[in-house]
């Protein structure tokens, strides 16, 4: 079915629970990737720090360069989705990499020894898990925009029920982020890494199952726009939808040479010679990204889709400064509970990659409440708007800091940090991604014109890759490099993240009230949007 002769008009639709059905497939296909990529998240850096003996400040390279891939990469798959290949395709595509690549993380080859002073590593399974890393960027490049996009196609503008049914959507992102650090990370670090990565993979194995049963439900909003044109032979005897079949094998080879120059020193503002080639392909894909979106507002758009374009670009840069606060949880969070703190409660010691759990545990609690929580506020005439609810959740971000600087000023009888504060800031984190995040996903697929609206999914994502370098770079202030020789001097090491959490304290603070300032203005750019 052509996607362009589609019209959305969910109520005639299947629905259940006063949703798309196909809402529900893409919130399960969302579940479990979610739960291998969290799951293999969840023991990233303790696994290059424990295992493969890397630095700490190598450690934050490396999820640096690899989450400023895997979130820039989803420009290229979103511009490929809403130009040829169509949303469903990509996703299984994309879904079919994810597979390959968990389950080579399963490979763990021989462990890292120090001989001499000298860290001497297995190359041949780093070269492996380089390639599976290289698997998983490219996998989520095709399915992450896609999906997303399927759930904004399901509802038509000014749906009421938007806002809740991406609240909903987002509920099985943070089930599979919730379920996956418990079970991956208890196994990897109980029983050996390779059964926790290896578990990752099975999860996305359940997601494509259910994605490919399900697809009856999007009700054609998730097919090429043309699909004639993805049968025209580009090169002899080869279709155009081969072809970018092969192009995305021949990517895999760039990303797999490419995050191997995580030790090259990653710097946002250095000049051309010193700068890491991650960073250079990400600003090289963002100027043609930017300079591609501004020749559409001004060429193709009236003036009310220019002036929501610009809304949605601010929106964005304001989730780069929330995600740059999150995923501090991901890395500082984890090497801090690790090395810092008292993991007993309930008579269990938990894990630092088990805690990981806890961010996703309170996205399950609060989204109940949120997707109440905007609906009775509308009929109230009380919703505050997508622009302060995104300055509040950067607020929210800052002040979770705040409660781990207060942690650290009050340590426990033994010097240590106690889980109840950190507890507490996962909470406070928590709510103020419940107020930005599945709100921006809405905000992406209401404010953008509907022909580039994987695209602009796309750089909503870009924007998030910029976050993990920013958050790497940030870890790397309380980097205790020589934890690789297994001796760390608690009392440096504390005062290091001390001076990390109050400066990110000051930092979500201050961009969250200067969003909430211009909001008015923001409100009026989106032209009757809400």
């Amino acid at each position: 079915m052509n996607a362009s002769t589609v019209t959305a008009s969910p109520r005639s639709q299947d629905e259940f629970l006063g949703h798309p059905k196909g809402l529900y497939v893409c919130f399960l296909t969302e579940m479990w990737e979610r739960f291998s990529f969290y799951g293999m998240k969840a023991l990233l850096l303790l696994y290059l720090v424990k295992y493969h003996l890397f630095s700490d400040s190598n450690g934050y390279n490396l999820i640096g360069a690899y989450g400023g891939l895997v979130y820039a990469v989803p420009v290229l798959g979103g511009l490929i989705a809403d130009r040829w290949l169509g949303m469903r395709k990509s996703v299984v595509l994309g879904g079919t990499l994810l597979c390959l690549g968990h389950f080579g993380m399963a490979f763990e080859g021989a462990q890292a020894v120090m001989v001499n002073g000298e860290v001497v590593r297995d190359d041949d399974a780093l070269q492996i898990f380089y390639l599976s890393l290289a698997l998983i960027i490219v996998g989520v490049g095709f399915l992450k925009p896609n999906i997303s996009t399927i759930v904004g196609r399901l509802y038509p503008d000014n749906d009421p029920r938007r806002d809740s049914g991406f609240t909903i959507f987002y509920a099985g992102i943070n089930l599979g982020a919730f379920i996956a650090p418990l079970l991956c990370g208890w196994l990897g670090e109980t029983y050996g890494w390779k059964y926790g990565f290896g578990l990752a993979g099975v999860g996305m194995v359940a997601g494509l199952i259910n994605f490919v049963w399900g697809q009856k439900y999007f009700h054609g909003h998730a097919e090429p726009s043309r699909p004639e044109v993805l049968r025209e032979h580009v090169l002899p005897g080869i279709r155009r939808e081969y072809l970018i079949y092969l192009g995305a094998l021949l990517g895999v080879g760039g990303v797999w040479a490419l995050i191997q120059t995580h030790s090259v020193i990653l710097q946002l503002a250095a000049w051309l010679p010193q700068m890491s080639p991650v960073i250079l392909g990400m600003h090289t894909v963002t100027i043609c990204l930017l300079a591609g979106i501004f020749w559409f507002m001004l060429k193709d758009c009236s003036q009310v889709e220019r002036h929501r374009m610009l809304v949605l670009l601010v929106l964005i840069v304001g989730a780069l400064i929330f995600f740059t606060l999150y995923e501090q949880s991901y890395g500082s969070w984890i090497l801090f509970s690790d090395r810092m703190m008292n993991r007993q409660a309930f008579g269990v010691e938990w894990s630092a990659s088990q805690l990981a759990a806890l961010g996703a545990m309170f996205i399950l609690l609060l989204s109940p409440v949120f997707a109440w929580l905007w609906p009775f506020l509308e009929r109230k005439n009380l919703n505050p708007g997508k622009a302060v609810k995104t300055a509040l959740g950067i607020v929210a971000a800052g002040i979770s800091f705040l409660v781990l600087v207060v942690s650290i000023r009050y340590p426990q009888a033994n010097g240590l940090a106690a889980l109840w504060w950190f507890v507490l800031a996962y909470f406070v984190l928590e709510v103020g991604e419940m107020m930005l995040s599945p709100i921006g996903l809405s905000a992406v697929t209401q404010l953008s014109v509907p022909r580039v609206v994987s695209l602009m999914m796309g750089a909503w994502f870009l924007g998030t890759s910029y976050s993990e370098v920013l958050a790497a770079q940030l870890g790397k202030l309380s980097a205790v490099d020589e934890a690789i020789t297994g001796v760390v001097d608690t009392t440096s090491a504390m005062a290091g993240y001390y001076d990390l959490f109050e400066l990110l304290f000051w930092v979500g603070l201050g961009c969250g009230l200067l969003l909430l300032a211009v909001s008015p203005l923001l409100k009026r750019g989106m032209h009757g949007l809400k």
